[in-house]
Parts: C-alpha cells; structure tokens; sequence
C-alpha cells in the first residue's frame, strides 16, 4: 500500500475557495481505481492548513491517479491560492497487525 501525506497552507483570504477545490479532488479521487482512501483535514495548530492522507492500492494506482487531468488541473489551481508551496510525501506502507 501507498500513504499518501500532503499540505497545503491558504492565505485568509483563498482559504475557502482552496477548501472548495480540495474537497471536490478528494470526492472524485475517492472514485478512482486503486483509492483506498483519501481526504483532507484542517490542521487543529494553524487553521490556515489543510492536510491531506490518502492511501492506494499500490503505485500504479497513485501514478495513475498523478495522470488524471483533474489532479494536475487541482494542484495548477492551489498554486496561486496558496501561502507557501504544497508539500508531499510518499510512503511504502504495511499494515503489521489490525487493532
């Protein structure tokens, strides 16, 4: 499995639209072949911040997601919105025991 962790930090006056813009990637991701899941939180520490944890069958599902026209249209449009650059990180997950 893939884990998925990004960020990114709107000025006060994008956050809304970069909230609208990254709700409806995460609703469409969650559509696509390979997701298992994918959603994006508000960091408690700076309101400002949204996060996002996503996880994928395996790398071919999440490359081909990067591929999806929608995904490269959604990080164009938080580029001009945001505070600083988006971060991401991608791990090579498995899950040891369930709990």
């Amino acid at each position: 499995m893939i884990v998925v962790t990004g960020s990114v930090v709107a000025r006060p006056e994008t956050f809304d639209d970069i909230r609208r813009l990254s709700l409806d990637h995460v609703r469409r991701s969650r559509a696509e072949p390979g997701c298992i899941s994918h959603a994006v939180h508000i960091d408690c520490e700076n309101p400002l911040r949204l996060v996002f944890i996503e996880q994928w069958i395996d790398r071919a599902a999440l490359l081909a997601h990067f591929a999806v026209p929608a995904s490269r249209d959604f990080v164009r449009a938080l580029h001009p919105l945001a505070a600083a650059a988006a971060t991401i990180e991608l791990y090579d997950a498995a899950r040891i025991e369930k709990l």
